[in-house]
């Protein structure tokens, strides 16, 4: 069985037809890398002529695999699941990462098409490679689960910590509860409470409890450990941060 979660309690189950895709992938894809303290104009200029066409690239991108990421996922909210796979599928065929993760929702969830996991772990598989954070994050609860692989919490926590180092907070949550159990061999209260802080510092209301519930058991120095280890990643991802307060 797995010592991570509860089937109760995965994304599969968690997931409503009619819910957004997770915000937290948006987020790691727009997240620029910060500008120096004291820039010049013309470097100012040239970030800027840089992101225009970065913009134009994606666009001309996108239209070139014919099909339009955004128009599927409006769709997807809205349960028109027929529009989004017409959407998403020649994307994915073309190996974009975000049109290979709806596709992923879709047949792990069974939203507009019949569930099939094998489907599922290709398409999650195909956008984990690519960094896809929440694809990595959803691969990790189908192996966590056995669904549609050979069931594998080692597995299951590399693609965890894959998808927490770039701030998806089921991620976080995950790696919490599988580092809080006492009867397990990867028994460790310090990256226990380090997850569940990073988590709640991303805006996760029931991660600071579960925190002070690990806390209860560490030693002051434990606990000194751990904090050390949530300023430094706070440190590095100080745009994630910033991203989740606004």
């Amino acid at each position: 069985a797995s010592t991570l979660y509860n089937r109760a309690q995965s994304l599969r189950l968690s997931t409503s037809p009619n819910s957004p895709l997770n915000p937290a992938t948006e987020s790691i894809m727009t997240t620029l890398t910060p500008a120096p303290e004291a820039p010049k104009r013309e470097g100012l200029v040239m970030r800027y002529t840089h992101a225009l066409l970065a913009a134009v690239s994606i666009l001309l991108t996108t239209l070139a695999l014919g099909g339009d990421f955004q128009k599927g996922r409006y769709a997807y909210d809205s349960g028109d699941y027929e529009t989004a796979l017409a959407e998403w599928q020649p994307l994915a065929d073309a190996g974009d990462a975000n049109g290979q993760f709806g596709l992923g929702q879709m047949y792990g969830n069974g939203f507009g098409v019949d569930m099939d996991d094998d489907l599922a772990i290709k398409w999650y598989g195909l956008a984990a490679e690519q960094g896809h954070a929440q694809a990595q994050c959803n691969l990790a609860v189908m192996y966590q689960n056995g669904w549609g692989v050979p069931q594998s919490d080692a597995e299951a926590v590399k693609l965890y910590m894959l998808s927490a180092e770039q701030g998806v907070v089921e991620a976080m949550l995950a790696l919490g509860r599988h580092y809080a159990m006492d009867f397990s061999d990867d028994y460790d209260p310090v990256r226990a409470y380090k997850w569940y802080g990073l988590a709640g510092l991303l805006g996760d209301l029931s991660a600071g409890v579960d925190r002070e519930d690990v806390a209860k058991y560490m030693t002051a120095e434990q606990v000194t450990e751990a904090n050390g280890l949530i300023e430094i990643w706070s440190n590095n991802n100080a745009e994630l941060l910033l991203l989740a307060k606004q």
